[in-house]
Protein backbone atom coordinates (compact mmCIF):
# COMPACT_ATOMS: atom_id res chain seq x y z
CA UNK A 1 0.00 0.00 0.00
CA UNK A 2 1.38 3.41 -0.74
CA UNK A 3 -0.08 6.78 0.29
CA UNK A 4 -0.54 9.88 -2.03
CA UNK A 5 -2.09 12.73 -2.00
CA UNK A 6 -5.21 13.47 -4.31
CA UNK A 7 -3.44 15.61 -6.72
CA UNK A 8 -0.92 12.99 -7.06
CA UNK A 9 -3.66 10.40 -6.95
CA UNK A 10 -5.38 12.13 -9.97
CA UNK A 11 -2.64 12.50 -11.88
CA UNK A 12 -1.65 9.00 -12.31
CA UNK A 13 -5.50 8.30 -12.93
CA UNK A 14 -5.23 11.03 -15.99
CA UNK A 15 -2.11 9.95 -17.27
CA UNK A 16 -3.15 6.11 -17.44
CA UNK A 17 -6.48 7.50 -19.13
CA UNK A 18 -3.97 9.41 -21.71
CA UNK A 19 -2.09 6.11 -22.19
CA UNK A 20 -5.10 4.01 -22.96
CA UNK A 21 -7.56 5.92 -24.85
CA UNK A 22 -4.74 7.93 -26.95
CA UNK A 23 -1.12 6.89 -26.76
CA UNK A 24 -2.17 2.67 -27.06
CA UNK A 25 -4.33 3.72 -30.44
CA UNK A 26 -2.03 5.45 -32.12
CA UNK A 27 0.41 2.60 -31.58
CA UNK A 28 -1.60 0.36 -32.92
CA UNK A 29 -2.83 1.84 -36.12
CA UNK A 30 1.16 2.78 -36.44
CA UNK A 31 1.89 -1.20 -36.33
CA UNK A 32 -1.30 -1.60 -38.92
CA UNK A 33 0.01 1.08 -41.18
CA UNK A 34 3.54 -0.56 -40.76
CA UNK A 35 2.19 -3.67 -41.40
CA UNK A 36 0.36 -3.18 -44.51
CA UNK A 37 3.55 -2.01 -46.17
CA UNK A 38 4.61 -5.71 -46.58
CA UNK A 39 7.38 -7.76 -45.56
CA UNK A 40 7.89 -7.72 -41.98
CA UNK A 41 11.09 -9.54 -41.05
CA UNK A 42 12.83 -5.89 -42.73
CA UNK A 43 10.46 -3.55 -42.03
CA UNK A 44 11.92 -0.96 -39.47
CA UNK A 45 8.82 0.72 -38.84
CA UNK A 46 6.73 -2.22 -37.83
CA UNK A 47 9.44 -3.31 -35.23
CA UNK A 48 9.83 0.30 -33.83
CA UNK A 49 5.99 0.63 -33.46
CA UNK A 50 6.28 -3.24 -31.48
CA UNK A 51 9.23 -1.71 -29.35
CA UNK A 52 6.72 1.33 -28.76
CA UNK A 53 3.72 -0.90 -27.91
CA UNK A 54 5.90 -3.27 -25.99
CA UNK A 55 7.21 0.15 -24.06
CA UNK A 56 3.85 1.35 -23.51
CA UNK A 57 1.70 -1.24 -22.55
CA UNK A 58 4.90 -2.00 -20.02
CA UNK A 59 3.74 1.37 -18.47
CA UNK A 60 0.33 0.89 -18.70
CA UNK A 61 0.65 -2.28 -16.58
CA UNK A 62 3.12 -0.51 -13.88
CA UNK A 63 0.45 2.56 -13.14
CA UNK A 64 -2.62 0.43 -13.22
CA UNK A 65 -0.52 -1.87 -10.37
CA UNK A 66 0.30 1.93 -8.53
CA UNK A 67 -3.04 2.89 -8.29
CA UNK A 68 -4.17 -0.52 -7.12
CA UNK A 69 -2.49 -0.07 -4.54
CA UNK A 70 -2.42 3.57 -3.59
CA UNK A 71 -4.31 5.16 -0.86
CA UNK A 72 -5.24 9.28 -1.15
CA UNK A 73 -4.10 10.22 2.35
CA UNK A 74 -6.62 11.71 4.49
CA UNK A 75 -5.50 15.31 5.36
CA UNK A 76 -7.83 16.57 7.68
CA UNK A 77 -7.16 15.35 10.64
CA UNK A 78 -3.34 15.76 10.84
CA UNK A 79 -1.06 18.13 13.18
CA UNK A 80 1.83 19.85 11.99
CA UNK A 81 3.94 18.84 14.96
CA UNK A 82 6.64 16.94 13.13
CA UNK A 83 7.44 16.14 9.45
CA UNK A 84 5.12 13.50 8.04
CA UNK A 85 3.92 12.39 4.26
CA UNK A 86 2.84 15.52 2.55
CA UNK A 87 4.73 17.85 4.92
CA UNK A 88 6.72 21.06 3.60
CA UNK A 89 9.84 21.42 5.44
CA UNK A 90 12.08 24.35 5.73
CA UNK A 91 15.35 24.06 6.76
CA UNK A 92 18.64 25.56 6.85
CA UNK A 93 21.75 23.38 5.52
CA UNK A 94 24.03 24.23 8.64
CA UNK A 95 27.31 23.55 6.40
CA UNK A 96 26.58 26.58 4.12
CA UNK A 97 23.82 28.51 5.60
CA UNK A 98 21.57 27.61 2.75
CA UNK A 99 17.96 27.42 3.21
CA UNK A 100 15.77 25.00 1.17
CA UNK A 101 12.30 23.81 1.11
CA UNK A 102 10.61 20.40 0.57
CA UNK A 103 7.64 18.30 0.70
CA UNK A 104 7.65 15.24 1.27
CA UNK A 105 5.40 13.02 -0.73
CA UNK A 106 5.29 9.52 -2.09
CA UNK A 107 7.71 8.29 -4.63
CA UNK A 108 5.32 8.42 -7.35
CA UNK A 109 5.13 11.81 -6.66
CA UNK A 110 8.62 13.11 -6.38
CA UNK A 111 10.06 15.45 -8.47
CA UNK A 112 12.43 17.90 -7.71
CA UNK A 113 11.68 21.13 -9.72
CA UNK A 114 8.78 21.11 -7.87
CA UNK A 115 9.87 21.14 -5.10
CA UNK A 116 8.28 17.46 -3.90
CA UNK A 117 11.15 15.25 -2.64
CA UNK A 118 9.73 11.18 -1.97
CA UNK A 119 9.89 10.02 1.39
CA UNK A 120 12.27 6.93 0.69
CA UNK A 121 14.86 9.50 -0.50
CA UNK A 122 18.04 9.95 2.10
CA UNK A 123 16.77 13.61 2.93
CA UNK A 124 13.07 12.02 3.30
CA UNK A 125 13.39 9.08 5.67
CA UNK A 126 16.01 11.05 7.83
CA UNK A 127 13.20 13.90 8.03
CA UNK A 128 9.95 11.46 8.86
CA UNK A 129 8.83 12.20 12.47
CA UNK A 130 11.35 15.33 13.33
CA UNK A 131 9.70 18.25 14.74
CA UNK A 132 10.47 22.05 14.33
CA UNK A 133 14.73 22.79 16.12
CA UNK A 134 15.86 19.31 15.27
CA UNK A 135 18.57 18.73 13.62
CA UNK A 136 19.33 15.56 11.33
CA UNK A 137 22.67 14.03 10.14
CA UNK A 138 21.77 12.41 6.53
CA UNK A 139 24.05 10.74 4.45
CA UNK A 140 24.30 11.33 0.98
CA UNK A 141 26.23 10.88 -2.55
CA UNK A 142 27.96 14.08 -2.14
CA UNK A 143 28.82 13.51 1.53
CA UNK A 144 26.66 13.95 4.86
CA UNK A 145 24.33 16.72 5.25
CA UNK A 146 23.36 18.62 8.60
CA UNK A 147 20.31 19.73 8.44
CA UNK A 148 18.22 22.07 10.44
CA UNK A 149 14.43 22.15 10.60
CA UNK A 150 13.17 25.58 10.87
CA UNK A 151 9.42 24.91 10.20
CA UNK A 152 6.82 22.04 9.23
CA UNK A 153 3.56 22.87 7.00
CA UNK A 154 0.19 20.92 6.12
Amino acid sequence: MEYMSKEGYDKLVAELHQMESVDLPQVRDAIAEARDKGDLSENFEYHAAKREQARLLGRIRFKQRVLANARVLDTSNRNADSVQLLSRVEMTNMGNASRMTYTIASPHEANLREGKISIKSPIGQALMGKKVGDVVEVRVPAGTLKLRIDSIQL
